[in-house]
């Protein structure tokens, strides 16, 4: 059962996906003078797969406004309260440091504000060179508060000299807010966050990594995890984000539809890296693939959902997870890998 759904939204999936089995169906069953019909389905699997995707969209840019409201609500607070002490309190020390407090709550108002009005010049939906480094800055200002409730260590580790992008930003901002949140509830009593950004040579691609030290995600589960609406959380957390199975669907068939891959590493019991490959240059039109198929950058490489964990797993560049720091030593390395 599809939870956290609005009743729109899970019709349309399920109509959509509905449609889709049917219309695969009818291709070997019908004669050619039944092809108009199965035109007229396929045309309207389309326009609904379009209104999921709005559906998804709106979903993002909710939680988006919803993080942006709070933000700005602990600024008007951090003013109010120290204007009202200013106001109570007629010496010079107790003013200067309102006057101080609120200055400062002036300026994080300024840094949320430059970063809304980034996320809006990125609603372009043409490819744009566009800084990663840029786009990551802008969310971290949305989100930093929010990590610091949770007890949430950043560590942001950023190569100088980093080229410009060929991508659509809001998709890539939507991408990134994903993998950051997914990343803070996979701790809730707080931990380490590491955040990496560099260049790759080999793959002509700029790599964003997003690293959590949570609990890990089962081989098992690894293998479904990019699948529309499956999700292992209970629903959205107190914050109202997150539970419905739609984000890292959305994510791959985002990174896809840019030329990249989007890569999975994990450990039970030590954490899980999400990898972004992005491709410097606008990638060329992809034809389209059997349904069972996925394409990777690499078009020479089929994700084959039948291999071993032990088949999949890589470093991709990145230390190796034994060194993974752990909150059992004694747990054992059970290194799980997946590529979309």
């Amino acid at each position: 059962m599809i939870r956290n759904l609005s009743p729109v939204s899970q019709r349309t999936w399920t109509r959509c996906r509905n449609l889709g089995r049917l219309y695969q169906l009818g291709k070997t069953l019908v004669n050619p003078c039944q092809h108009n019909e199965l035109d007229d389905l396929k045309r309207e699997v389309v326009a609904l797969k379009k209104q999921l995707e709005q559906a998804q969209r709106m979903t993002a840019l909710g939680e988006l406004v919803s993080t942006t409201t709070h933000e700005f609500n602990n600024v008007l607070m951090t003013i109010l309260n120290y204007a009202k002490m200013g106001l109570r309190h007629e010496d010079k020390i107790t003013r200067d440091k309102a006057f101080n407090k609120i200055y400062t709550a002036g300026q994080r108002a300024a840094k949320i504000t430059n970063s809304v009005l980034g996320m809006a010049r990125n609603r372009s939906d043409q490819f744009e060179q566009t800084s990663l480094a840029k786009i990551l800055d802008e969310s971290m200002v949305l989100l930093e508060r929010e990590m610091q409730k949770y007890r949430i260590s950043l560590e942001m580790e950023i190569e100088e000299g980093l080229p410009e992008v060929a991508v659509i930003g809001n998709q890539i901002q939507q991408v990134l807010m994903n993998l950051l949140i997914n990343a803070r509830q996979a701790m809730p009593d707080g931990g380490r966050l590491i955040i990496r950004l560099k260049k790759n040579l080999e793959n002509r691609s700029v790599d964003l990594s997003v690293r959590d030290f949570g609990p890990g995600i089962s081989a098992d589960t690894i293998r479904r995890i990019f699948d529309p609406y499956f999700t292992t959380k209970s629903g959205p957390d107190e914050s109202g984000k997150g539970g419905t199975g739609i984000g890292l669907s959305t994510c791959k068939n985002i990174i896809e539809a840019h030329g990249g891959k989007i890569r999975v590493e994990s450990s039970v019991g030590k954490g899980t890296c999400f990898t972004l490959l992005i491709p410097i240059e606008r990638p060329q039109p992809i034809s389209t693939l059997p349904a069972n198929a996925t394409l990777l950058h690499n078009p020479t490489l089929l994700h084959n959902p039948t291999s071993t964990p032990a088949q999949q797993s890589s470093n991709f560049g990145h230390p190796p997870a034994s060194s993974w720091p752990t909150h059992q030593p004694s747990a054992p390395l059970a290194m799980s890998t997946k590529e979309a």
